[in-house]
């Protein structure tokens, strides 16, 4: 392992596999949980079943006891953009749920959220999370080796845009990942393409855009964790964790490694051999 350009850390070849093998787990669990949401469910019973589908599957949930928070993911209703407690919170027919997770495996972290509807849902919710998740995408498409990391942010900005006026919540970014959960770089949601470090072999990111049908103005809860809009209106939380190969990008925390999503948008992924 070695570290340049600002204390980014560049992997190896093995601990990006490693960092795959983490990323199949939180990417099982979060199918796993997706198919669990429905009306009637607690959100802690979410986190109990996520808990057990990543220890029993060798792993270690990177959020538990992460500063003092509680749960092995973030389970966020409707005006909750990120952060939120699972607990005894009952999902309705209607909800919108963010649910972010991470595992540990042999040291390396993955990480990476998906929003899904409870019950009958409406439209606007729908397609809420819908270009929340295809913006996500559009910035895995721009990566390119030798690229800048802002090309990604530019990206997600550019299909945000372009397709609605929801808010992109700047307070909170994406971010670099590998040994420790959150690591330089950030990687913003917004702004000009061909800025900030380069897109090297080895470096992995990432990236998760949070959209909100009003404006993207928010506050933490006094649970200190909690975020919510301002405004009460919905929010959507996306994110994979990625990295870029000669071939192109691979996503570490999808099942696939991104090739059906990325083929979409005439992408070649890059995935690594075992």
């Amino acid at each position: 392992m070695m570290f340049r350009d600002r204390g980014i850390e560049i992997k190896t070849r093995e601990q990006i596999l490693s960092m795959r093998a983490a990323g199949l787990v939180v990417g099982r669990t979060l199918e796993l949980l997706r198919g669990e949401v429905r009306a009637g469910i607690t959100t802690g019973e979410l986190d109990a079943i996520a808990e057990d589908n990543i220890r029993s599957s060798g792993a270690t949930p990177s959020f538990k006891g992460y500063h003092g928070f509680t749960g092995s993911i973030c389970a966020s209703v409707n005006d909750e953009i990120v952060h939120g407690i699972p607990g005894g919170r009952v999902l309705a027919d209607g909800d919108l749920i963010s649910i972010d997770c991470g595992a540990i495996v042999d040291g390396w972290h993955g990480d990476a959220a998906i929003t899904v509807a409870v019950g009958e849902v409406e439209p606007e919710l729908l397609e809420l999370a819908r270009i929340c998740e295809e913006s996500m995408w559009r910035g895995f498409a721009a990566a390119k080796l030798g690229g800048r990391l802002t090309d990604i942010s530019a990206a997600v900005e550019s299909h945000v845009r372009a397709n609605s006026s929801y808010g992109i919540v700047e307070d909170f970014v994406g971010h670099g990942i590998g040994s420790a959960m959150h690591q330089p770089p950030n990687v913003p949601n917004f702004g000009k393409p061909g800025r900030g470090p380069k897109l090297v072999e080895g470096l992995a990111l990432a990236v998760e855009p949070m959209l909100t049908l009003g404006k993207q103005d928010n506050h933490t809860l006094e649970d200190d964790w909690t975020v919510v809009t301002n405004d009460g209106k919905a929010a959507a939380h996306t994110e994979h964790t990625f990295t870029v190969t000669p071939q192109g990008p691979w996503v570490l925390t999808a099942l696939d490694g991104g090739e059906a999503k990325l083929g979409e948008l005439g992408i070649q992924y890059g995935a690594l051999a075992d």
